[in-house]
């Protein structure tokens, strides 16, 4: 019996299966597959670790995948897309409730300003043909958290279409190289978010909380550009950086602010698009990348043993790791899409179109909004690299945590350190400590002030790079005392009296005349073995580098 062994070749690009008669012939630790007829729920060759490869191998078939996202972004907005309702995500169940939102006779929608100049915004900055003209319809599907029977949305003609994304991913061996890739954006509209169920399985019963009912959102529709978890997770961190830059959405995702749905299919290269599956609802980047990269595995397996791949909506099951169904998919035609009778069309207008004599308060100018975009993401890393000379990847690792780069920013303001050396200490030193105790930025115990006066001792040699780590850990663990305090109180400070160090190498010298002999031999690490006993006998407050100077010249003598 063959046994199929699943390869992914450079990440993003090519999925490759190979049959292979009577077991692995690649060694030791890769498991044997399944022989299952493809029916769902069945354990699959999906689920087992990956083989890299370069190039497919005699005997061995090619598949390509396409990933396709839609993204649900909440706009940052102090009231609801359609009523006068209050946004607050930690408000009490049901608190924030108006009549439209609860789907009571006789109420109407309320156009809100803010969500349409939010998705403008949005559309501009990701180079869409913002439409003059845009129109909303109703879209029906029956759920206890959706009262009206049907969603407000823009499925004829949206807000924006026609866009770009552009994103970066790492590639080579040690993932090091940025490379710039593009997803189209086919369209942003606008549309209200449904209610939420709260699921009591001790009791047997769903509750129902409408505060969300009726938040505007921004769907942002990407083209099938993408052919991997990580390139889609990179895209969609991407444009959450966007949409907080421009203040139109905080996009949190642990909030729920920004959800993901991803459609994925695989086929065989020079063949027509496979069917492809919906994996609904993933609420985190890392989550998003799992669930893709296991769909693509589970479609590919399923196909190689004869099953077929079902036009469905998935999933994703954080715990197991894999896509679970959920229902078929639904097509146009069940969403039973009509315009909505009770909003007019949206129009917007520039500056050449707009009516003379018009109240710049009762219509929204789309060359205004321009002039309004902030400094966009890519250019701000852009910056970053030409001001300060750093790699491109450590300006993504800057950005991509919320509050880093502002951070680095003081640091850099307030210290002498060169920026490489305040970049290294943020990006390894605070980063590594944040994510150690799973704090933000905003959540640190040592200040930005703390940091920039620590990098200034350094730099001024007043202490050595270990007692620099050693006060930093001090600063993490305890507040009220600055850098220059503890390294008193610890008397972490170089010692500073050149002739005491030169007799303490040569006491040392003395004291281990083979160790000298070792050196004089070419012994490399005979040398470190002299530094480290003058450095304990000076209790680690002189340099190094110094020392071995010393050394070296007292050895030559």
């Amino acid at each position: 019996m063959a046994t199929t062994i699943l390869r992914w070749c450079c990440p993003g690009r090519r999925w490759v299966f190979a049959g292979i008669g009577g077991g692995s012939r690649h060694g030791r630790g890769v498991p044997t597959g399944s022989t299952s007829s493809g029916k769902r729920g069945q354990r699959s060759v999906a689920q087992q670790p990956l083989i890299t490869a370069q190039k497919p191998r005699k005997g061995e078939r090619e598949w390509a995948a396409v990933v396709g996202l839609e993204i649900h972004a909440q706009i940052a907005s102090n009231s609801k897309l359609f009523s006068g309702s209050q946004v607050d995500f930690a408000a009490p169940p049901n608190s924030l409730v108006s009549f439209f939102d609860a789907s009571l006779p006789g109420t109407l929608p309320v156009l809100n300003r803010r969500c349409v100049e939010a998705a403008v915004m949005a559309g501009l900055a990701l180079d869409c043909h913002i439409n003059r003209r845009s129109l909303f319809d109703r879209k029906h599907y029956f759920y206890a958290d959706l009262p009206a029977g049907y969603q407000i949305t823009q499925q004829r003609l949206p807000i924006a279409v026609n866009g770009s994304l552009a994103y970066s991913v790492c590639v080579g061996k040690r993932r090091s190289q940025m490379v710039t890739r593009t997803a189209g954006v086919k369209q942003i509209q606008l549309e209200q978010d449904s209610g939420k169920s709260l699921h009591d399985s001790l009791q047997s019963q769903t509750l129902i909380d409408l505060n969300r009912a009726g938040v505007g959102l921004l769907e942002v529709v990407l083209e099938p550009d993408m052919s991997c978890g990580e390139e889609a997770a990179a895209a969609v961190r991407e444009l959450q950086l966007i949409l907080q830059a421009l203040g139109t959405s905080q996009a949190n995702m642990a909030e729920g602010q920004l959800r993901v749905d991803a459609n994925i299919s695989v086929h065989n290269p020079g063949e027509p698009l496979g069917i492809r599956t919906e994996v609904k609802n993933l609420n985190s980047a890392r989550f998003l990348a799992k669930a893709i990269d296991y769909e693509i595995q589970r479609q590919i397996n399923e196909l190689e043993n004869g099953g077929k791949i079902l036009n469905e909506t998935r999933s994703f099951d954080y715990k197991l790791g894999c896509t679970v169904p959920m229902r078929d998919k639904e097509g146009k035609q069940d969403y039973r899409f009509m315009p909505e009778p009770n909003l007019p069309p949206l129009l917007l207008y520039d500056s050449e179109s707009l009516p003379t004599g018009t109240d710049p308060q009762q219509v929204i100018n789309i060359d205004r909004l321009r002039e309004q975009l902030p400094e966009l993401p890519r250019v701000t890393r852009e910056k970053l690299v030409q001001q300060y000379g750093m790699l491109p990847e450590h300006s993504f690792a800057l950005m991509n945590e919320v509050g880093l780069l502002e951070f680095f920013q003081n640091v850099i303001k307030e210290t002498r350190a060169e920026p490489k050396k305040v970049t290294s200490w943020v990006l390894n030193t605070f980063l590594g400590f944040l994510k150690q105790e799973n704090l933000a930025v905003s959540e640190s115990p040592v200040t930005p002030s703390a940091l920039a006066e620590l990098l200034d001792l350094l730099d001024r040699k007043a202490i050595s790079s270990s007692a620099a780590k050693q006060v930093f850990r001090e600063l993490w663990r305890s507040k009220g005392k600055t850098p220059a305090q503890m390294v008193a109180e610890k008397k972490l400070e170089l010692m500073q009296d050149t002739e005491a160090l030169e007799q303490l190498c040569r006491s040392t010298l003395e004291a281990h005349p083979q160790v000298v002999t070792d050196v004089k031999k070419g012994n490399p690490r005979a040398i470190n073995k002299l530094i480290g006993l003058v450095r304990r006998a000076t209790l680690s407050r002189a340099d190094p580098t110094v020392i071995k100077e010393v050394l070296e010249r007292q050895l030559s003598s």
